[in-house]
C-alpha cells in the first residue's frame, strides 16, 4: 500500500512541475507588465537574474520577529561570495495608505543594493496584478521568465528555500536558451557542493513550485 502511495505522490509532483504558478503569469514566461511610475523595473533588470519580493511594513516592528526583508542582504552578501553576481534584488511595497505612510521604515531595514519601490496609488497594483500576496518572491531568469513564485511559510530566508531557487535560475537552463545568459559567470561546482553539505538534497529545486498557502508542503 505505500509504495502504491509513494508511486501516485511522485506522479502527481511530476505532473504539477510543468504547470503553471498559480500567480505571476505562466512559469517560464514573462509577467503580466506593470511599473513604478514610468520606472520599468523589469525592463531595466533584463539581462540579470531577478529577486522580487512583495512586502510591507507589517512585523517589521517586532524585535523577535526577522522577515525577509531584514534578511535579503545577508543573503545577497552569501550569494555574491559564491559567484552569483548578476542578480537584481528588489522589495516592492504594498500599496495601501499605512504601508505607503511608513515606507522610509521598510526603507532602513535594506541595504542600498536592495531597490525599495514605491507603489503610485494611481497605477494598478503590482501585487495584484502579479497574483502575489505578502513576502512571496518571485524569481525570473535573465531573459525575464518566471522561474519560481514561492510563498509563505517557503519564504524563511534561513529555510534555504529562496537560495536554492535564486541558484537554479543563475544556474540551470530552467526555461530553455536565454539569449543573456552566461553560464561562465555561474560556479557550478562550489554552488553544488556547498548547496548539498549545508542543506541537503532536498535543497534542490530544480522544475518544482512551491504550493500557495494552505495546499500543503512542497
Amino acid at each position: 500500500m505505500w509504495a502504491c502511495l509513494s508511486l501516485l505522490l511522485t506522479l502527481c509532483l511530476l505532473h504539477g512541475g510543468g504547470a503553471e504558478s498559480d500567480g505571476g503569469g505562466p512559469r517560464c514566461q514573462p509577467p503580466p507588465a506593470w511599473k513604478i511610475g514610468e520606472a520599468d523595473p523589469m525592463k531595466e533588470a533584463m539581462g540579470r537574474v531577478t529577486v522580487f519580493l512583495a512586502t510591507d511594513f507589517q512585523l517589521l516592528l517586532s524585535p523577535s520577529f526577522s522577515p525577509p526583508p531584514s534578511r535579503m542582504e545577508g543573503l545577497r552578501r552569501k550569494l555574491e561570495d559564491q559567484g552569483l553576481n548578476n542578480v537584481v534584488y528588489m522589495v516592492v511595497n504594498h500599496q495601501g495608505e499605512q504601508a505607503q505612510r511608513l515606507h522610509a521604515m521598510l526603507g532602513m531595514r535594506l541595504s542600498e543594493n536592495i531597490t525599495l519601490y514605491k507603489q503610485d496609488a494611481q497605477q494598478s497594483d503590482v501585487w495584484q496584478t502579479l497574483g502575489g500576496e505578502k513576502d512571496d518572491f518571485f524569481i525570473y531568469d535573465r531573459c525575464g521568465r518566471l522561474t519560481h513564485h514561492i510563498s509563505l511559510p517557503y519564504t524563511i530566508i534561513g529555510q534555504g528555500h529562496v537560495e536554492g531557487a535564486i541558484k537554479d535560475a543563475y544556474c540551470k537552463r530552467m526555461c530553455g536558451e536565454c539569449t543573456h545568459e552566461d553560464e561562465s559567470s555561474c560556479k557550478l561546482t562550489l554552488i553544488s557542493a556547498s548547496h548539498q553539505k549545508h542543506q541537503g538534497p532536498s535543497a534542490l529545486f530544480t522544475n518544482k513550485y512551491y504550493p500557495r498557502r494552505g495546499q500543503g508542503s512542497p
